[in-house]
C-alpha cells in the first residue's frame, strides 16, 4: 500500500504561516487551513513575509502542496442566484485561488453552492461551473476542489450526479477534483458503516464521477442519521458512522497519496485522532 497522508484543518490564527508548524504539533503528515479569515469578504493581502515563512515552516515539517488542503470561506456561493451575491462570491474565490497560488500550493477546496430555492438544480449547477472556469481561467497551477455536501439548505454536490455534472462543464478538466467528506456523504443517504456498502459507495463514485478526479477526504464522525441531509460532525468513534468507515478509508489504495483531513470537533482529540488513523492505515484488519 502507498503512503497516507493524515492530518487536520488547523488554525492560521496569527498568519498562515503558524497553520504548519499547527500541524506539526500534532504529528500530522496533512493540514488544511483558511487561507483568509473564513468569515470575512475581504482580508490584508499575503505579505512576500508571509508567504516565505509558510514555504519554509511547511519544508521544516515535511508537507508537499499536495498534502496541503486549503478551504475557501464559508461566505462564498458560487451559485447564488442574486446577481450581486454571485458577482461578490465569485471574486472572493478568485481571491482565494489567487492566495494559494501565491503560496506556491495546488488545491483550493470549496463547497460548491447553494440555489437558496430560488433557481432550479441544473441552473445553478451550470452558473457554479461557469464561476470555477472563470476562477481558473483568472489562475494558474491550483485545483479547484469540489466538497461534496450533505444537501442541506439547498446546497448542491451532494450526489455523485451533481458532482459529476459540475465537473463535466469544467473547461480545464486537469485543474478540477473532489474531495470526500464521509459526514456529508452519509447524511446525503450513503451509507458507509459496512464494507459493502462503503466499496458500493466507491465504485459508484469511480462509475460516475471518476477516481482520477478523488484528491482529498474529510474524515468526520456524524451527528445526523442516514439521508437526514443535515450537516453536523462528530468526533470519530462518537457519532453515527463509529470507527469502521475510517479502517476502511486507511486500508484504500484509491486514498493513497492525497491530504485525509480530519474537521472533527473536537481539536483537543486530533493527535489522538491522527494516531489512530495511522494504525488503520498499518493494520491489515
Amino acid at each position: 500500500m502507498g503512503t497516507k497522508y493524515v492530518g487536520a484543518h488547523v488554525s492560521a490564527e496569527g498568519g498562515v504561516q503558524n497553520a504548519p508548524l499547527n500541524a506539526a504539533a500534532i504529528e500530522a503528515t496533512a493540514f488544511a487551513l483558511f487561507v483568509k479569515n473564513q468569515k470575512t469578504w475581504n482580508a490584508p493581502p499575503i505579505t512576500d513575509e508571509q508567504v516565505a515563512a509558510f514555504q519554509a515552516n511547511c519544508k521544516k515539517g515535511g508537507f508537499s502542496p499536495a498534502v496541503i488542503l486549503p478551504h475557501d470561506s464559508y461566505l462564498i456561493n458560487l451559485g447564488n442566484p442574486d446577481p450581486e451575491g454571485l458577482a461578490r462570491s465569485r471574486a472572493a474565490f478568485r481571491d482565494e485561488m489567487m492566495r494559494c497560488q501565491k503560496l506556491g500550493l495546488c488545491l483550493l477546496n470549496f463547497h460548491p453552492g447553494s440555489h437558496k430555492g430560488e433557481m432550479g438544480e441544473e441552473q445553478c449547477m451550470d452558473l457554479i461551473a461557469e464561476s470555477v472556469n472563470l476562477a481558473l481561467a483568472a489562475t494558474s497551477g491550483v485545483t479547484a476542489v469540489f466538497e461534496n455536501t450533505a444537501g442541506q439548505g439547498g446546497y448542491l454536490g451532494h450526489t455523485f450526479e451533481q458532482l459529476a455534472y459540475m465537473i463535466e462543464r469544467v473547461e480545464d478538466k486537469a485543474r478540477v477534483g473532489v474531495c470526500l467528506d464521509t459526514a456529508h456523504l452519509y447524511a446525503s443517504g450513503r451509507d458507509l458503516r459496512d464494507r459493502p456498502s462503503y466499496d458500493t459507495a466507491m465504485a459508484d463514485f469511480d462509475r460516475i464521477v471518476g477516481a482520477k478526479h478523488l484528491k482529498a477526504m474529510h474524515l468526520n464522525d456524524s451527528k445526523s442519521g442516514l439521508g437526514s441531509r443535515v450537516d453536523r460532525h462528530h468526533s470519530l468513534g462518537e457519532g453515527e458512522l463509529g470507527l469502521e468507515p475510517f479502517r476502511f478509508v486507511m486500508q484504500d489504495p484509491r486514498t493513497d497519496g492525497i491530504p485525509l483531513i480530519l474537521e472533527t470537533i473536537a481539536p483537543d482529540r486530533w493527535a489522538r485522532e491522527i494516531a489512530m488513523l495511522k494504525a488503520f492505515a498499518e493494520s491489515l484488519g
